[in-house]
Parts: C-alpha cells; sequence; structure tokens
C-alpha cells in the first residue's frame, strides 16, 4: 500500500501529514500529527508505513478500531444478558470518554483517571460493566499487533471506594462484605421505609436479602417456588428487562438454586403464595407487573433512603451479598454457602468469610492442647505414640 507523505513547518512545530487508500474500502485515509521536528516526523511516518505491511493502522481511535471489530470483541458473551450489558457501557461511558484517543495512547494512567471520574457519577457495578468491555475490546488491540499490552487489565479490581461504607471495619473495601448491611434492625428499617410507598417495595428488599438472591432472580420467582414442605425456596429462573420488553431466562449458573427458609421471611412468603397457583408471580408490583432493580430504585428514591440509614451507596444487589454475608457468619460451612449462592468457584464463596483471626487462635488452642503433657499422655494411651521431632 503507497504512503504519500508531506511536512509543513508551523510556529508551534511540524504538521506530519500522509494518506493512502484503504485497500478493502477503498476510502482516502489521511492522518496528521504535530511533531517537535523532522526526526519525530519520519518515526511518525514509518509507525504509518509499519501499520500498512501489518494491515493494522496503528494511529485509528478507539472509536474506529470498535467500529473495525464489528462485534468481535464480545465473542463468547450471552447477547441477552451479560453481552448487552457490556455493549451499553461500551456505547454509553468508555467511547464518549475515551473513544476521541487513539488506541496505542490510552494508557492505564488516562483509564484509572476516567474511572476517578466514573466514581463521582455511578456505581461499582456499573463502573465494573463499563470496564470488562473495555479490557475485551484492547485485548482485541493486543491480538491485533495494534499494542503491547493492555493497559485496561486489572483496572476492575481497583478499590471502588464510593460503594465500600463499611470502612472501619477491617474489612476489604473489594470484598463482598463491604457491601452488606450489618444487622437485621437495619434491614427491617429499609424494608419499612420502602414499605411506605408501596408493600412490594419492602417485600422485594426482604426477599433479595433473606435469600441472597440477585434482583432478577426475586423478579423470576413463583408461588410454586416456595416449599414450605421442605422449608426452601428453589430459584430456578431470572426475569429482567431486555431488547422488546422482559426476558426470562435460567439462572446466571445454568443451574437452580435452593435456599433455605430463614424465619424472618416466613411470615412474608406466607403472605406472598396465599391464594395463588403455582406457576403465578411471586411478587407482583404496584401497578401488577413484574418488580426490577430499577423500578425498586425510581420508585423508592433507593438513594435518599439508604442516605438516611447511614448505608450510603448501598444498591440492590448489595441485598444479596447481605444475605450470604449473615449465613457465612452464622457458621453456614462453605460448601453449603457456595450451593446456596450458586458460585461457580469456591474462591468466590470464601470472600464473604469474616475476615479475622478467631479460628487460629482456635487451631492454636487445640494444638497446644495436644502437645501439653496431659494431651501427650492421653494420646499415648489411645494407642498411637506421638511423632519425635519434627
Amino acid at each position: 500500500m503507497k504512503i504519500s507523505t508531506d511536512m509543513e513547518r508551523r510556529s508551534y512545530g511540524i504538521r506530519a501529514r500522509a494518506r493512502w487508500t484503504d485497500p478493502v474500502s477503498k476510502r482516502r485515509i489521511i492522518r496528521s500529527e504535530i511533531v517537535a521536528d523532522e526526526t519525530a516526523a519520519h518515526t511518525f511516518f514509518d509507525s504509518l508505513r509499519h501499520s500498512s505491511a501489518k494491515g493494522m493502522d496503528v494511529s485509528m481511535t478507539l472509536i474506529e478500531f470498535v467500529t473495525a471489530l464489528s462485534g468481535r470483541w464480545a465473542r463468547g458473551l450471552d447477547p441477552t444478558s451479560t453481552g448487552e450489558t457490556y455493549e451499553y457501557g461500551l456505547k454509553l461511558r468508555v467511547l464518549p470518554a475515551l473513544g476521541h484517543l487513539p488506541v496505542t495512547q490510552i494508557t492505564a494512567g488516562i483509564i484509572d483517571r476516567t474511572i476517578d471520574a466514573w466514581e463521582t457519577r455511578y456505581g461499582a457495578s456499573t463502573i465494573k460493566n463499563s470496564i470488562a468491555p473495555l479490557v475485551r475490546v484492547l485485548d482485541e488491540a493486543v491480538r491485533d499487533g495494534l499494542i503491547p499490552i493492555n493497559p485496561a487489565k486489572n483496572r476492575a479490581k481497583r478499590s471502588l471506594n464510593r460503594n465500600a461504607f463499611r470502612a472501619g471495619q477491617n474489612i476489604e473495601p473489594t470484598s463482598p462484605r463491604a457491601h452488606a448491611i450489618p444487622d437485621m434492625k437495619t434491614l427491617n428499617r429499609l424494608a419499612s421505609a420502602c414499605a411506605k410507598i408501596d408493600q412490594s417495595y419492602s417485600d422485594f428488599v426482604m426477599l433479595a436479602a433473606l435469600l441472597a438472591a440477585r434482583s432478577s432472580e426475586v423478579s423470576g420467582l413463583q408461588a410454586g417456588d416456595v416449599r414450605f414442605e421442605k422449608n426452601l425456596v428453589v430459584i430456578s429462573r431470572q426475569v429482567y428487562p431486555g431488547r422488546g420488553g422482559l426476558i426470562t431466562k435460567p439462572t446466571k449458573s445454568r443451574k437452580e438454586r435452593r435456599v433455605p427458609i430463614l424465619d424472618p421471611l416466613r411470615p412474608v412468603l406466607e403472605r406472598l403464595t396465599e391464594g395463588k397457583a403455582p406457576e403465578d408471580q411471586l411478587l407482583i408490583g404496584p401497578k401488577g407487573g413484574v418488580l426490577t432493580t430499577a423500578t425498586v430504585r425510581d420508585a423508592t428514591n433507593w438513594d435518599a433512603i439508604v442516605a438516611k440509614l447511614g448505608l450510603p451507596d448501598l444498591t440492590r444487589h448489595g441485598l444479596r451479598h447481605t444475605g450470604a454475608t449473615w449465613m457465612a457468619d452464622a457458621g453456614v460451612p462453605l460448601h453449603v454457602l457456595q450451593e446456596i449462592l450458586g458460585h461457580a468457584s469456591m474462591e468466590t464463596t470464601r470472600g464473604y468469610l469474616h475476615p479475622d483471626d478467631r479460628h487460629l487462635a482456635s487451631a492454636a488452642e487445640q494444638a497446644s492442647a495436644f502437645l501439653s503433657a496431659a494431651g501427650q499422655r492421653r494420646h499415648a494411651r489411645q494407642g498411637t505414640a506421638p511423632a519425635r521431632g519434627i
């Protein structure tokens, strides 16, 4: 591909300009850059020649690169849920903030400053759903040889302090425990505040927290999912807004979950199931429709309610974190908690464990008792002499 170049001296430097015709689209492309001297200009021209040899324009902006990818960055994503959410994050936040920049000039520092600005306006989940598609797009840029490393990697692991309202409690801000309501009394206060608008919003809060369920899973519950005879609720579907209306699909893990009915939730479930057929919607909004996290947020003026309760930036998903945290603190075995929450990885569930050293103190007591003279004699009497030396 032939590239024509020229340089024009200006008072503030040299304008280096290159022109060529794209062999595929037949579109005339012009790239220019203000540089300090002729050496820099030739370096600019060489980079364009290098990119033409690779079939990739190294000066293209992020929005041009995303357009060229034509959805390749979203391969493997569920287009009705995660893919759609990421696409919104890319179009509504990433491209307006970074789309004008050449891909090769996007640094980790620029991305961090962009996230800093987002934190003043959005919650943690919105930010993560914006960083995730950026990571995928820049992964494609690495594969295409446009950049050597992905500067967006690990940005989603930043401490999103805006939502970490449990500061000062020996909890890492990135832990899901940081987003949990501290006690049942506070949860009741939140439910009561929501009930002043409509009882259905209060029920939504109780179901999400005490089932440790996602908002979409609460929306998908049917009366027949409540099994009083077995003291459990079966979570097998989720309902959420999508293109063209509400979408019903299996849970995130694609597996049904069985969650025990906790005593504070039982009267709520008894009231909601009374007189309903098994296939009837368990929770219905004040206008007869399905409640979603967005309708609860808007109808209750959620941000104002949680701020008055001293829980700034508590999200609806924080209710799921609440139930999971309480079950972990109650001593529910880790493998059982994993089953209740539907986590594929035990490490994800482990994040709900209390970050203290009480289990180590208990282990020390047990080991010390074993090593004491009485403990050694007792062990010997049981028929197995303790090993000598370590």
